[in-house]
């Protein structure tokens, strides 16, 4: 399986419909891929809190039309990363969306876990509720979003769903890289799953992004990692190892809680 992390690069001098229209062609450039996947809030910026409100899109407006229509036209799964959500009849939430080679919408995830302790995302937006997978030829994604990363319950929670390979787009800042490269590797070994994690390059309203997105095995060994600026990471992976470790280091059956 081919995937293609696009560590894209929030630039506050751009406009969110330009970046828009740039992240779909970046995804359309992907054709050949199995799966795509881009940042968190890349649309704003994960620390722009101050755009969250005035950019917030209804599920179904502009970047899912952009997304969908860039993942039929280079005919691969997309998980287009997540945008600021202005649910009508409720509190605003950060999304993600997921899209078949067709363009149809195949999963939506509210992030569950919310940062900023008693400022930023954690009050502006409200909490999701549903744990998400997707099944994709060759594996099943678990769907989790940056701050998530942190909270290892919720990836035990995905892995009895089924998911092999845990997909995590981020707003990561550079000052915890080391925790983000960290938290990667602790879950992909702890679940025996391949992880693929998107961060974003650039600076949002003021905090330098770590970047480093990274595609670490069932073993927590990196087999790739990007660099500080925008860049399109592009590796592949046998889902089939996932399997085979958890047959010839069967940890998860001795799991009591």
């Amino acid at each position: 399986m081919r995937a293609s992390l696009i560590q894209i690069a929030v630039d506050e001098g751009e406009s969110v419909e330009s970046r828009r229209v740039r992240a779909a062609s970046l995804v359309r450039g992907q054709a050949g891929a199995d799966l795509v996947v881009l940042p968190e809030l890349w649309t704003t910026g994960a620390f722009a809190y101050e755009e969250f409100a005035a950019e917030a899109e209804p599920l179904e407006g502009p970047t899912y039309e952009a997304m969908a229509k860039g993942a039929s036209d280079a005919g691969v799964w997309l998980h287009a990363g997540s945008i600021p959500e202005r649910d009508p009849e409720g509190p605003l939430y950060n999304t993600s969306l997921v899209f078949s080679p067709s363009g149809d919408l195949a999963a939506v995830y509210r992030k569950i876990h919310r940062f900023g302790f008693d400022k930023g995302e954690a009050v502006l937006m409200g909490a999701g509720r549903d744990l998400v997978t997707v099944r994709l030829p060759g594996t099943t994604l678990g769907v989790a979003t940056c701050y998530d990363l942190r909270f290892p319950e919720l990836f035990r929670g995905l892995v009895d769903a089924g998911a092999e390979t845990l997909v995590i787009p981020a707003g990561w800042p550079e000052r915890r890289r080391a925790h983000w490269t960290l938290l990667a590797q602790a879950r992909a070994v702890e679940n025996q799953a391949f992880v693929l994690a998107c961060g974003t390059a650039g600076t949002h309203a003021g905090v330098p992004q770590a970047g480093h997105s990274i595609v670490v095995d069932p073993w927590g060994e990196i087999l790739a990692e990007a660099g500080a600026d925008e860049e399109i990471l592009t590796v592949d992976f046998d889902p089939a190892k996932v399997a085979m470790t958890r047959e010839q280091f069967p940890a998860l059956k001795d799991r009591v809680l």
